[in-house]
């Protein structure tokens, strides 16, 4: 790996990190204005919504600048909306701009990877940058468990910056300014990140045309035999595992009689694991053989489900560890699968763009569904069970899917050999 790739995985790691960190902040914000439980699960709503929204736009934006330029931009858009949160406006509209932010910085961030290495290093690079990525998650809800946590605040509280003659007043001020700390580390990153030196073609401006160009790469990679599997394998990846962070927090409460800045270290946990079978994933399957992993998802599943009869922390943690190691086994190969597959079919920018939309459109739903799960007062041990059923259930169906398609491809094979 050049160093290029290196000062990109720094600028992800510090901007993640943020992130993950805002996430506990904003969630401990809306415990402090006394929201309802159901509108926690909807600040990640807001977040992934304009993944959903940009989705035909930020393809062609990722592609129309050198795209640590674009990393630049959107990161700033990230330290406004943390800012917004900063002066009082409500967690889940300032949380919705950092998602806006975050929905156009994602299509540069892996995009970058095709432009800057070959096509047999993607497994690898995607195993640093999830291995990476999981890494910032760990620290960053670890850290805004102990932004949030009252010992912490007191001692934050009695800082001052003396050249600006600036001291924090709050709690959440506090801890907002130590996360607008760490999205200006990785704003100073995205400056030092090389241009790859490629360019595409003009890139379209007109809403219209950008609508339709994004809903034709949508079928062409949902139409490719290895990039609709790959792609419905990330999608239900992203979706599960945007839904399992709000599940860990309300299991860690009703079932290990754990506070929020506590709860939170579950989440890192579960980001451990993740990280441990991503980097393990990246060492042993090389791309050509990234289908042979789906059976993994399967026991993820399954082993979910487990956390219904679990009530020791002690017990909690290498649980979480395996679900985690598990989901990351799986889905890192098949996230490099899907990126090669995009890149072959169309541009860096477009693919993600179209991987993005899709896998967040999964976490919209599955989100919608679990706050819905919520606010019926349904037992987190219940919500869990289906949780798992559904998992491993998509996962079978998927399978299945991708066995038919084999033999459809054998059996064309045969017909084409027969004529000759």
């Amino acid at each position: 790996m050049n160093r290029g790739f290196y000062t990109i995985m720094a600028a992800q790691f510090f901007s993640s990190l943020a992130d993950n960190a805002l996430l506990i902040a904003a969630i401990a914000l809306l415990a402090e204005i006394a929201s309802p439980a159901w509108m926690t699960p909807l600040l990640k709503l807001f977040f992934v919504l304009s993944y959903v929204l940009l989705a035909a736009f930020v393809g062609a934006f990722a592609d129309s600048l050198p795209k640590g330029r674009v990393m630049f931009i959107t990161n700033m858009i990230k330290i406004f909306g943390c800012l917004m949160m900063f002066v009082n406006v409500h967690p889940l509209i300032a949380y919705g701009i950092v998602g806006f932010g975050a929905a156009a910085y994602s299509p540069a961030k892996y995009g970058i990877l095709t432009e800057l290495l070959p096509a047999e290093k993607l497994v690898a690079a995607n195993g640093w940058i999830e291995g990476l990525t999981m890494a910032s998650i760990i620290l960053g809800t670890v850290l805004g468990g102990a932004l949030v946590n009252p010992q912490v605040t007191s001692v934050l509280l009695q800082l001052q910056v003396p050249v600006l003659k600036w001291s924090l007043h709050t709690p959440t001020h506090a801890a907002l300014s130590v996360i607008g700390a760490l999205y200006l580390a990785a704003t100073i990153f995205n400056l030092k990140i090389p241009d790859t030196g490629a360019r595409y073609a003009h890139q379209e401006r007109n809403p219209a045309k950008l609508v339709t160009d994004f809903a034709n790469c949508c079928a062409i990679l949902w139409k490719d035999k290895l990039g609709q599997i790959s792609l419905a394998v990330t999608t239900l990846f992203w979706g599960a595992g945007a839904t399992l962070q709000f599940i860990v927090l309300k299991w860690a409460e009703k079932s290990l009689n754990m506070p929020l800045d506590k709860a939170a270290i579950l989440q890192g946990i579960v980001a451990f694991g993740v990280a441990l079978g991503a980097i393990t994933a990246a060492r042993i399957i090389p791309l050509k053989k990234s289908l042979s992993v789906m059976p993994m998802g399967i026991v993820m599943g399954i082993v979910v489900m487990l956390m219904t009869v679990v009530h020791s922390v002690w017990t909690a943690y290498p649980l979480l560890i395996i679900i985690g190691a598990l989901s990351g086994y799986f889905v890192v190969p098949m996230n490099a699968l899907l990126q090669h597959r995009g890149h072959v079919l169309m541009s860096a920018g477009h693919s993600i763009a179209v991987q993005n939309f899709n896998e967040n459109l999964s976490i919209l739903t599955m989100l919608v569904l679990y706050a819905g799960m919520i606010k019926m007062d349904l037992d987190v041990n219940v919500v869990i069970f289906m949780f798992g059923l559904f998992v491993a259930g998509i996962m079978f169906f998927i399978m299945r899917w991708h066995a038919a398609n084999q033999r459809e491809h054998d059996s064309l094979a045969l017909i084409g050999e027969a004529k000759h």
